[in-house]
C-alpha cells in the first residue's frame, strides 16, 4: 500500500488493531458532536494562496515552549498509548526526538516516566492529571523533575470522566470487561496479540508502587474513576507554579477570559483543547474560539492547540488562526498503531510535507511570519478593491 496521507494510516491501524482498542483510539464522548465539529470547522476555513513571493528558501523552525522544534508541531499527550504498540510510549518519544518535535506523555501512560527518559535521553514533556490523593500527584511531579522534563502540561478539563459510548459498549469501563467477544476479536488480530508480548508492562507504568494493586488493571481502573477531581479550580495552577520552575503549561482552555487568568496566575502558556472530542459533547472546536484566546493571552504566553488536526493544512490553518503551535494525537497514534516507530515517523514526514509544501504554495518563506489574510472563513466574502 502506498501511504499519501493519514488516512492512509489509520485504515492500516483499523486493520491491525482489535476493535476494543481501535474503538478507543477513535472514540468522543456522548455523540460524538464534539469529534464531528472539530473537523467541521477546520474544513470551514479557507486559504487565500498569495502567487507573487518567491518562496524558493523556507524555514518551518519554530520555538515549541523553550524546545527549538524542526516545524510547530508536538505529539501530543495519550492515555493508554502504548496499547497501540508494544512500548508504543517510547517508541513514539524515540521518534519525535529523530523529527526534532517535542514528545508529551501522558500520566496515564503504559511506559513509565523513567522508561521514556532512559531510551530518549532528550527533554520530553509530562502532562499530569490532578489526583485527588495529592502524595501521587505530588511524586508525578518530582519524578517528571527528576527526569529533566522541560514542561509540565497540567491538563484541567477531567474534573469528571465523560462517557464514551463505543468504549461501554466494548467493555472498556471500571473494571474493564474481558468478555469471549473481546477474547475472540483479539484472537482475529494475530499481529497486535502477539506483538505485545515484547511490552516491557501492561498497566499503567507511572502508578505501580505509588497506587496499591496497580499492576490489576481492573483494580487500577477502579482507582481512577475515584480519582478524577471536581474541585480543580485556579488554585491547582498556583499549585503547580509554586513546585514546577519549569516552562508550565495549562491544557483544556476554551474560554478566552480563563486563558488570562491562567497566566496571571502563573503559567507560561495554555494549549486550547477540547480533548479531542472526548470530554464535553456539543462543546466549540478548537479553532473557532483560538482567535480570542490568543487576544486575551496578548503575548504574554504562547497558545498551543489541538483536537482535529490530521494534516500538514490543517496545522496551517490553527497557525493563520493565531497558534504558535499544534499538539497531535490520533494523527500520530494511526501511524504507532500502524507500523510503530516508523510510523509515527511517516505521520510526522507526512504532515511536515504538506505543511511545507501548502506554505509555499500560500506565497509564506517563514512559518512564523504568517501574513494577515491568509485565511477566511469559507462562507465569507473576500474584499473587494475599487480602482
Amino acid at each position: 500500500m502506498v501511504i499519501t496521507d493519514i488516512r492512509d494510516l489509520e485504515r492500516l491501524a483499523r486493520k491491525r488493531l482489535p476493535k476494543i482498542v481501535s474503538t478507543y483510539v477513535e472514540n468522543g464522548g456522548y455523540e460524538e458532536e464534539t469529534l464531528r465539529r472539530n473537523r467541521d470547522d477546520l474544513k470551514a476555513f479557507s486559504l487565500v494562496p498569495r502567487i507573487l513571493n518567491d518562496v524558493s528558501e523556507r524555514s518551518l523552525v519554530c520555538d515549541m515552549a523553550g524546545t527549538h522544534a524542526s516545524m510547530p508541531i508536538a505529539l501530543a499527550p495519550v492515555g493508554a498509548c502504548g496499547l497501540t504498540y508494544p512500548n508504543g510510549e517510547v517508541e513514539a518519544a524515540i521518534a519525535a526526538k529523530d523529527a526534532g518535535v517535542p514528545f508529551c506523555l501522558s500520566t496515564l501512560s503504559i511506559a513509565t516516566i523513567e522508561d521514556v527518559a532512559k531510551a530518549t535521553r532528550w527533554p520530553f514533556w509530562f502532562q499530569l492529571y490532578m489526583m485527588k490523593e495529592k502524595r501521587v500527584t505530588e511524586a508525578l511531579v518530582e519524578r517528571a523533575y527528576a527526569a529533566n522534563c522541560s514542561a509540565l502540561v497540567v491538563s484541567m478539563d477531567l474534573h469528571v470522566r465523560s462517557q464514551r459510548h463505543g468504549e461501554q459498549k466494548h467493555g472498556l469501563e471500571a473494571p474493564p470487561k474481558f468478555n469471549l467477544p473481546n477474547i475472540m476479536d483479539a484472537l482475529t488480530h494475530p499481529r497486535w496479540l502477539f506483538s505485545m508480548i515484547r511490552s516491557k508492562r501492561r498497566t499503567f507504568g507511572n502508578l505501580i508502587g505509588l497506587v496499591k494493586d496497580a499492576k490489576s488493571i481492573s483494580k487500577i481502573t477502579k482507582w481512577l474513576e475515584r480519582q478524577f477531581d471536581p474541585t480543580l479550580s485556579l488554585k491547582d495552577i498556583e499549585w503547580a507554579r509554586s513546585v514546577w520552575p519549569r516552562t508550565l503549561l495549562i491544557k483544556g482552555v476554551l474560554n478566552a477570559e480563563e486563558a488570562r487568568q491562567c497566566i496571571e496566575h502563573g503559567a507560561d502558556g495554555v494549549i486550547v483543547s477540547n480533548h479531542g472530542g472526548r470530554q464535553v459533547d456539543g462543546a466549540v472546536s478548537t479553532i473557532s474560539v483560538l482567535p480570542t484566546i490568543v487576544d486575551a493571552v496578548a503575548g504574554k504566553g504562547f497558545v498551543f492547540v489541538d483536537s482535529g488536526i490530521r494534516s500538514g493544512i490543517d496545522v496551517l490553518k490553527m497557525l493563520a488562526r493565531g497558534a504558535d503551535g499544534c499538539l497531535i494525537g490520533r494523527a500520530y497514534l494511526y501511524g504507532l498503531a500502524a507500523m510503530g516507530r516508523k510510523g509515527v515517523l511517516k505521520a510526522l514526514d507526512i504532515i511536515r510535507t504538506e505543511l511545507d509544501q501548502n506554505m509555499a504554495l500560500c506565497g509564506v518563506r517563514d512559518i512564523k511570519q504568517l501574513p494577515a489574510g491568509l485565511m477566511v472563513e469559507s462562507r465569507q466574502s473576500l474584499p473587494t478593491f475599487s480602482h
